[in-house]
């Protein structure tokens, strides 16, 4: 199971430089929303919100692991799939309940995320990704 979840795929050329493309992208304007909490978490000031009653510390430590730490590896194309699993439910969790009863054009830019980690989940990260170094063939 582990073997399959870490697998790259086999696709052309050019789609594994779109995969790339859209891997690199994704994550990296996720790490503009990671970086802030990143940053509070070192810093040790723990204001945020308690979506899922597990408390401020937490889920604000959940959440900055999921949109930073995750983006990177999702970046350098490292254990992508299962990195793609914390960014797919933090987006659930901002979209279904941080701003669940906002309109829908305030939850738009959560449910791209979650459609983009989910592609690149189902795709994996291509050809050009350190799983490929480590894990391909």
């Amino acid at each position: 199971m582990l073997k399959r979840l870490l697998r790259t795929g086999k696709h052309s050329a050019s789609i594994n430089i779109g995969l790339l493309l859209f891997r690199v992208g994704a994550s990296a304007m996720m790490i503009t929303h990671g970086w802030g909490k990143f940053e509070r978490v070192i810093n040790g000031d723990f204001r945020f919100g308690d979506p899922l009653g597990i408390g401020v510390e937490a889920s604000l430590i959940l959440a900055a692991f999921a949109e930073f730490v995750c983006s990177v590896l999702v970046i350098l194309g490292l254990t992508t799939r299962l990195a793609t699993i914390p960014l797919i439910v933090t987006m659930l969790v901002a979209w279904q309940v941080a701003h669940a009863d906002d309109p829908f054009s305030s939850q738009e830019k959560a449910v791209f995320y979650l459609l983009s980690f989910l592609t690149i989940l189902i795709t994996g990260p291509g050809k050009y990704s350190l799983d490929q170094k480590i894990f391909g063939k």
